[in-house]
């Protein structure tokens, strides 16, 4: 058994869960979302709690009742405070400005480039070099994290470029005669 799945997810207050056949639908106060159930797992709602099992001894079903687990408590972690990734800008002339719905670049490149912001996503620039973004849902944020970064990812010897706020670049060391 996954030791995983083994852990309980508690219900926030202002949380509502609510279990289909192979769906399970979360609504808080950050918004709703909902996640597909495979049929390798059994989910158990008391009221407060959570509880996840494996449907069958398989090592497939014990794999997909931890990764359920942690799915849905990144869903009840989002519906009720919402999660917060930062990106950086690093280099001479490279900044960023949020219009709206949108996020405007300038990366070194001879185009500035505008990045459309997903449902449910909101980005923050308090200073130029300086990106926050927010929402409920993890997976979509880093994944918007990952494309925005994927413009003008770190360069392994100055260190210019988009970078999380919390990564560290290892700079390498230019070539000597």
């Amino acid at each position: 058994m996954s030791r995983i799945a083994n852990a309980p997810v508690t219900i926030p207050p202002k949380v509502e869960v609510s279990i289909n056949d192979l769906n399970i639908s979360i609504s808080g106060p950050m918004g709703k979302l909902n996640q597909f159930i495979t049929s390798n797992v059994k989910l158990n709602n008391d009221g407060q709690v959570i509880t996840f099992a494996a449907a069958d001894e398989s090592q497939q079903a014990n794999a997909m009742a931890g990764t359920m687990r942690a799915l849905v408590a990144n869903m009840m972690k989002g519906v009720s405070e919402g999660f917060v990734r930062k990106l950086t800008l690093i280099g001479v002339g490279y900044k960023a400005q949020a219009q709206g719905a949108n996020l405007n670049l300038d990366l070194g490149f001879s185009h500035p480039v505008n990045y459309k912001m997903p449902e449910g996503i909101k980005v923050e620039t308090p200073s130029q070099t300086e990106i926050i973004l927010k929402g409920s849902d993890k997976q979509l944020i880093g994944q918007v994290a990952a494309q925005i970064r994927a413009y003008r990812p770190p360069e392994p010897y100055k260190g210019k470029g988009v970078r999380y706020s919390d990564e560290n670049v290892i700079i390498k060391e230019t070539k000597k005669k």
